[in-house]
């Protein structure tokens, strides 16, 4: 684990992230564009033992004939904030895991992280069309 100053920083790994708290609804109509977003997304460097807080958009079309239920959706993304994992890693597990709830292949992961060491990352994950 990183060290800074003498101190350790802890982190949990990947197996904390709580895919089991994600719910869902049924809904037909799997034309309609659905687009929630949240700035209040965060997860640790395992390089650093440092926060990242990013912007974290998910859009779909529910052509499973569901949509993710957001207090669910909002305990889920609350889980990620004490594991380590890198940026892109974070995107594509959101990816895979609401690809999996949702049944749909038309959906697409945006994570906006803040600037980090003068670097400003986006990473994008999946496709609408």
């Amino acid at each position: 684990m990183p060290v800074a100053e003498g101190k350790e920083f802890e982190f949990l790994d990947e197996s904390a992230i709580r895919p089991d708290y994600l719910e869902t609804f049924d809904f037909d109509s799997p034309q309609q564009y659905i687009m929630t977003e949240t700035d209040e997304f965060s997860a640790v460097c395992p390089f650093s033992g440092l926060p990242d807080y990013a912007v974290l958009r998910i859009e779909y079309y529910p052509e499973g004939g569901k949509c993710v239920e957001l207090k669910s959706l909002k305990y889920y993304t609350i889980s990620f904030r004490s594991v380590g994992i890198y940026q892109e890693a974070a995107t594509k597990r959101i990816f895979d895991d609401l690809k999996a709830l949702l049944a749909t292949s038309r959906i697409r992961i945006t994570t906006i992280y803040n600037t980090r060491g003068g670097f400003d990352t986006t990473c994008i994950e999946g496709s609408l069309g």
